[in-house]
C-alpha cells in the first residue's frame, strides 16, 4: 500500500469500513445507534459543542469496533483453532470497545443532565 496515491488509499479505508459493517452485527448496531443519536440531537436542538462532544464519543466507539474487527479477523486467519493468547488478544480488543461505549454513554448521560 505504500507509495500509492491518496485516492487509492482512501478507497482501501472505505472498503474496510464497508466490509466491517457487512460482516459484523456489532458494527451495524453501533451504526444504527449513531443514527439514532443524531436524530435525537437534532430533535432536542443540541448546541454545536454537544454535537462535537457526542460525535467524538460515538466516533471513538466506531474506531474501537473497527480495531476489534481487525484484531479478530487477523487472529482467526493466523490461528483458527482456540489458543489462550489469541483469546486474550480478542478479549482485550473487545474490552476497548466496552470502554469506548461506556465513555459514550457517560457523555450521553451528561447531555441528558445538562
Amino acid at each position: 500500500m505504500k507509495g500509492q496515491g491518496f485516492i487509492r488509499r482512501l478507497g482501501y479505508a472505505l472498503n474496510g469500513i464497508i466490509t466491517a459493517f457487512r460482516r459484523e452485527q456489532s458494527m451495524r448496531t453501533h451504526g444504527l445507534a449513531m443514527l439514532g443519536v443524531g436524530v435525537f440531537l437534532a430533535a432536542t436542538g443540541a448546541s454545536p459543542l454537544w454535537w462535537a462532544l457526542i460525535g467524538l464519543a460515538v466516533g471513538l466507539v466506531l474506531v474501537a469496533e473497527l480495531a476489534n474487527t481487525a484484531v479478530e479477523t487477523l487472529a482467526d486467519l493466523l490461528h483458527p483453532e482456540r489458543h489462550p493468547e489469541i483469546g486474550v488478544a480478542k478479549d482485550v480488543a473487545a474490552g476497548a470497545v466496552l470502554i469506548a461505549t461506556l465513555v459514550a454513554i457517560g457523555v450521553g448521560v451528561a447531555y441528558l443532565l445538562r
